[in-house]
């Protein structure tokens, strides 16, 4: 089947079922408590192991990718429509790419905010049927782009992330192990953890009437 057709006919979901669904999409109080949580922990630590803001902050950004891809799985499972999908993940996007708390807190945000900017976007692409492409070769032209139009290269990250999405194995061969890695070495590090996500939901919301 085209990517095209399979599109259409995920794009129309069952509308007799879409009442039944009960689910909280990731909403603002949700961001706030994360805000309010990390704003107390500790990002300083004794020296001897990661402090316990950082590994808050990685449990932070888990939860965000996990949400969006529920989204994603959701219009999979024909629980929701393609023009539903497309609202939510706006919807959750404007939250999280929104503004940050002043100071250390507001940058250490703004960070997770430029790796969610690749998961996003790989969304869009996969919601969009662009779910095909030679990871190795645009992982060579990514890092060409990196340094000269970091615009490029997400367009070229998400491309691989919407890959990754519907199935393709990405990223770790390719995540650079070095103390200044590029933004698209970031991007490709959080598309990693978006596969790790998509294999967590494998048995997401297989039941009707089981979605938590």
């Amino acid at each position: 089947m085209m990517v095209h057709e399979m599109a259409r006919k995920k794009s129309t979901a069952k509308t007799e079922d879409a009442p039944k669904l009960f689910y909280i999409f990731y909403n603002q109080e949700r961001w706030e408590n994360w805000l309010t949580t990390l704003g107390d922990a500790d990002f300083d630590g004794d020296g001897e192991e990661m402090p316990e803001g950082f590994r808050m902050l990685e449990n932070f950004s888990e939860d965000i990718t996990l949400a969006v891809l529920k989204i994603i799985k959701l219009w999979q499972n024909e629980r929701i429509s393609h023009e539903d999908a497309e609202l939510k993940l706006a919807e959750v996007e404007e939250i999280v790419m929104g503004q940050v708390p002043e100071g250390e807190l507001g940058e250490i945000i703004g960070s997770v905010q430029i790796s969610m900017m690749v998961v996003f976007a790989s969304c869009r692409k996969y919601l969009a049927g662009e779910t095909e492409a030679d990871i190795k070769a645009l992982v060579k032209e990514g890092r060409k782009a990196a340094e000269k139009n970091p615009q490029e290269a997400l367009e070229i990250a998400s491309q691989i992330g919407s890959t990754v999405i519907g199935g393709a194995a990405c990223c770790g061969r390719y995540v650079k192990d070095t103390d200044e890695p590029t933004i698209f070495d970031e991007w490709l590090a959080a598309i990693e953890k978006m596969g790790e996500a998509m294999k967590s939901l494998k048995k997401f919301d297989e039941e009707p009437g089981e979605v938590t």
